[in-house]
C-alpha cells in the first residue's frame, strides 16, 4: 500500500467497467468478485447504460435520439442553458447520475461494500467525450473553446458527485475516467493537441476528489499520461508486447512517488487469449517489471506493490476469431444468457485475475 494515496495496489484485481452482458445479475456477480468491485457499463441492456449517454445527462446542449442511439449536441441550445447550468452549481448533486440513465449504478449503490479493500467507478473523460459528439456542423464540441471549457468543468463535478456516491458505500472508493481519446490528440489532423490536453487535463485533475485516476484501452504514449497528474493509471499493457526501454524511467520515476498502475495484462480477444494461460500472462508482466527495475532502478517487489492487475481491454466486439460463424465458445450453453462470443471471452478473462495475481503474489512475496 502506497502511504501517498492510502490505497491498497498489492496485484489485487478490477476490471474495465464496460461489459457485453445482457444479464444485469450476472455482471454484477462478475464486478464483485473483484478485489476492487466496480458497477458494470452494459450498453447491450440499455442506449442509457452507454458510457458517453451517461456523461451526457444535464450537460447543457445535449439531446439523445433514441431511435438512432445517438448523443446530439447543438449550439444554439447551449447558449440558452448556460445561464441554468451556472443556477446548477449552488447544488451540484443534482448532476449526479439518475436511475434513469443507470439502473446498474444504482443497483450497485444498494449492495453492502463496506468490506472490500477499495471499490471503484467510472465515466467517460472529457476528452473523449469532446472528440465523439459533434456539433449541428459535424465539428467534435472539443474544437469550441467556450463550449470545452464548461465541458471540463461539467465532468469534473460529475466525477466528484460520484466519487461521494461511492466513498458512502466505501471509504477508499474512486472513479477513474475512461479517456481513448487521449490517444487522438498526437494526430495532425485534429483540431486538439497534445500540448492543450496536458494542460486542460493538469487543471482538470487539480479539482478532481481523491485519487486522480485515468483508463485507456487504447493506443499510448506513456511518458506522455504518466506526466499529466495521474495517481493510477489503467492502460493495455498486453499490448505493448516489451516494454519499451524509453518507458522504464517514466515508469520509475511515477512509482517513486507512491503511484499506482493498472497492468491491463489479460488480453480479451480470442486469438490472444487462447494461446495464454495464467502462467505466460504471469511471467509477460513479471519481465516487463524486470525491465523497468533495470531502467530505473525500482525495485521489483515494490512495483508489485503498486500494481494492480486488470483486463487489457473491454470486450464488447471480439477482435479475434472463434472457430466458424455461429459457433458456441467452449463452456457456454447454446441460447444461454451467457452464450455470447464476448460474454464468454470476458468471463474466461475475469476467471484469469486471480490467478495471475497469485503467481504474483507468490513470487514477489505480497500479503
Amino acid at each position: 500500500m502506497t502511504d501517498k494515496l492510502d490505497f491498497p495496489g498489492l496485484c489485487q484485481t478490477t476490471a474495465m467497467g464496460i461489459m457485453p452482458h445482457t444479464d444485469i445479475d450476472r455482471a454484477l456477480e462478475l464486478a464483485l468478485a473483484m478485489d476492487i468491485p466496480f458497477w458494470p457499463q452494459l450498453p447491450r441492456v440499455s442506449f442509457y447504460e452507454d458510457m458517453y449517454v451517461q456523461a451526457s445527462q444535464f450537460l447543457p446542449g445535449i439531446s439523445l435520439d433514441i431511435a438512432q442511439e445517438r448523443v446530439n449536441f447543438n449550439t444554439e441550445a447551449f447558449i440558452s442553458k448556460i445561464g441554468d447550468y451556472e443556477k446548477s452549481m449552488e447544488a451540484p448533486e443534482g448532476l449526479a447520475l439518475t436511475r434513469e440513465y443507470s439502473s446498474v449504478y444504482h443497483r450497485f449503490l444498494g449492495i453492502d461494500l463496506a468490506g472490500h479493500s477499495s471499490i471503484r467507478g467510472q465515466m467517460t473523460g472529457p476528452v473523449s467525450f469532446g472528440f465523439r459528439v459533434i456539433d449541428e456542423g459535424d465539428k467534435p464540441i472539443i474544437y469550441d473553446d467556450s463550449v470545452r471549457v464548461i465541458l471540463f468543468d461539467f465532468m469534473q463535478r460529475k466525477v466528484n458527485i460520484q466519487v461521494q456516491q461511492l466513498k458512502e458505500k466505501n471509504k477508499r472508493a474512486f472513479v477513474w475516467l475512461d479517456e481513448p481519446g487521449l490517444g487522438w490528440v498526437f494526430s495532425g489532423f485534429t483540431g486538439y493537441n497534445d500540448v492543450q490536453a496536458t494542460e486542460d487535463y493538469r487543471n482538470f485533475f487539480q479539482g478532481i476528489e481523491g485519487i486522480k485516476a485515468l483508463h485507456l484501452c487504447a493506443a499510448i504514449n506513456l511518458p506522455y499520461l504518466l506526466g499529466l497528474g495521474v495517481e493510477l493509471l489503467s492502460f493495455d499493457a498486453y499490448a505493448i508486447e516489451s516494454m519499451p526501454m524509453g518507458y522504464t524511467e517514466a515508469i520509475g520515476n511515477y512509482l517513486k512517488e507512491g503511484k499506482v498502475i493498472a497492468w491491463g495484462i489479460v488480453p480479451t480477444d480470442s486469438d490472444n487469449l487462447n494461446k495464454e494461460t495464467p502462467d505466460t500472462i504471469a511471467a509477460r508482466l513479471s519481465g516487463y517489471w524486470e525491465k523497468v527495475n533495470k531502467g530505473s532502478g525500482v525495485d521489483v517487489k515494490q512495483i508489485a506493490e503498486q500494481a494492480v492487475i486488470t483486463p487489457a481491454r473491454c470486450c464488447l466486439k471480439n477482435i479475434g476469431k472463434v472457430g466458424g460463424a455461429g459457433e458456441t465458445p467452449s463452456g457456454a450453453e447454446e441460447g444461454s444468457a451467457l452464450g455470447t462470443i464476448e460474454e464468454s471471452l470476458v468471463e474466461k478473462a475475469f476467471s484469469y485475475l486471480p490467478l495471475v495475481s497469485s503467481i504474483l503474489k507468490d513470487k514477489y512475496h505480497i500479503k
